[in-house]
């Protein structure tokens, strides 16, 4: 590549490195190499930017493992880039109205100018770096050279023209402003507005990963689906195993297990859980999946209200220790408890199973069955008119099961349950060998009676069809937040009037609430 025939930036060098920074856990195979001690500052037209980034877009598709997928940006959302485009025109709150009102001379006086002061971040990729199996291309490369007035970012062609394309790979990849770029894709007046430019040199995705929750989730609130997705790219195995009280690892040890729960294929929601928080996907979502693991199994112990705590995350208040299970075991854990439910709600003939197995007909053949509920499935677990599937149905069982198995954790010792030592390795590979060892533990004894206890509630929603009004209407109650603590007292209720340990359990549950 002869320097001198290419278009080159200033940029400054950004120097931000701290000597306790040599001592982070840096691994390469984790997608977490060591970065360079520097970062680049540039400008350029937005639209040049565009045609140099590739902007990956986050897709959950087949049960795939999400720690797979290693693109970080967030789906494409036409109506927000639209609307970027429309402030750069003239600013806020012009950029808000309707299209009738801002062809209408009335409220020129809205007009301001659009400005985008905040710096697009970007990774420019080397000719190591590899993404699916592809480089950029020798002819596309993007590198930093020494200028006479200081380091320049020297681009692959002489002068940009639209229409440029790599032939590759593009050489930059898009850590945050993809939707600020979008804006320009067609914007042939906006040829010379340019934006300021954050670039690093070489950052592994991981830490791309990282860049893009420090700035968007905690600041912006951003969808909290895809904040959970994110997470697993975030690891730092070590730390998290050392944190158990931090809310980071209660976060990212919920969203592990929610992973494991719809990746599984012996999972009762093996691809029943909506990972993206789509709109038309009925099943309940990721983000609710994370908070009602982080409230029930991963919940810390309250010492001061002396509730119970969370089995993977809490102390236990007569042994005052963590319950050293490896990420594999309490998935397994969970699998086992959903698929003893499952298996005890199919084997159920109480008269509301029944009814959710005979919806209303749509012809004088065949009953009607939700697309997603293949022919298989019981309807009286995955219909839509079962609370199991909903929000409530889901954290209502995992309080149940959890704070029952929490405060007979000592009796039944459930640390005599080891882990297999490979667990530790890859968690996600290691629940099959964790699941038959489970299986020989005697405490699922008190899984399976749970259980079936479980299966004799009525588990319809006041949706449910022919539902008497009278029942329909004690129902309601369990809609919306108030209806968490509802259906766990009601839950117990119904578990207290059973006999043996689970009736007793449920008893002094309910005498400390």
């Amino acid at each position: 590549m002869s320097a001198g025939k290419f278009r080159k930036i200033p940029v400054l060098t950004v120097h931000q490195w701290l000597p306790g920074w040599d001592r982070i856990d840096f691994d390469p195979d984790e997608h977490r190499a060591k970065p360079a001690k520097h970062f680049y500052l540039f400008s350029l037209p937005a639209r040049e930017l565009r045609s140099l980034s590739g902007i990956a877009r986050r897709v959950a598709k087949d049960g795939a493992p999400r720690t797979e997928d290693l693109g970080i940006q967030r789906q494409h959302d036409p109506e927000r880039s639209e609307e970027i485009g429309r402030f750069v025109e003239y600013g806020y709150p012009w950029s808000t109205l309707s299209k009738a009102k801002r062809g209408s001379a009335e409220f020129h006086g809205l007009r301001k100018p659009g400005w985008l002061p905040t710096a697009v971040v970007l990774n420019i990729l080397t000719k190591q770096d590899v993404r699916n199996e592809s480089q950029v291309a020798e002819s596309d490369l993007a590198v930093i050279v020494d200028g006479e007035n200081g380091p320049c970012l020297q681009l692959p062609y002489t002068a940009w023209k639209n229409g440029w394309a790599p032939s590759k790979l593009p050489p930059f990849e898009i850590i945050d402003g993809q939707h600020r770029l979008w804006a320009f894709d067609n914007a042939g007046s906006l040829e010379t507005f340019e934006l300021p430019v954050v670039a690093f040199l070489g950052l592994d995705i991981s830490w791309q990963a990282y860049l893009f929750w420090t700035i968007n989730i905690k600041p912006k609130r951003i969808n909290p689906s895809l904040a959970f997705d994110l997470y697993p790219l975030l690891r730092n195995e070590d730390w998290l195993e050392q944190a158990e009280s931090h809310v980071v690892y209660r976060e990212t040890r919920a969203q592990e297990l929610t992973e494991i729960l719809w990746s599984f294929p012996e999972s009762p929601w093996y691809d029943r859980i909506n990972m993206l928080g789509e709109r038309q996907n009925r099943w309940v979502t990721q983000s609710a999946w994370i908070k009602s693991l982080a409230a029930t199994f991963v919940r810390s112990w309250d010492r001061r209200s002396g509730t119970s705590g969370g089995l993977f995350g809490g102390r236990s208040k007569t042994e005052g220790e963590v319950l050293g299970w490896s990420r594999a075991q309490q998935a397994a854990f969970l699998i086992f408890a959903w698929d003893s439910f499952r298996k005890a709600v199919n084997a159920s003939r109480d008269a509301w199973s029944q009814a959710l197995r005979r919806p209303p007909q749509d012809d004088e053949n065949r009953a009607w069955r939700p697309d997603d509920v293949k022919a298989g499935d019981d309807l009286a677990f995955y219909s839509p008119h079962s609370l199991i599937v909903t929000d409530q149905g889901v954290r209502g069982f995992l309080h149940v099961m959890n704070d029952l198995f929490y405060q007979r954790a000592a009796v039944m010792k459930l640390n005599n349950w080891r882990p297999d030592e490979r667990s530790t390795a890859n968690p996600v590979g290691a629940v099959e060998r964790e699941l038959a060892s489970l299986k020989a533990q005697p405490f699922t004894n008190f899984i399976t009676e749970i259980a079936k206890g479980l299966a004799s509630f009525d588990w319809r929603t006041s949706s449910a069809p022919d539902l008497p009004e009278t029942l329909r209407r004690n129902k309601l109650v369990f809609r919306g937040s108030s209806g968490y603590k509802e259906l766990r007292a009601q839950l117990l209720e119904h578990l207290a009037k059973h006999k043996g340990d689970v009736g007793s359990a449920a008893h002094r549950l309910l005498e400390r609430a």
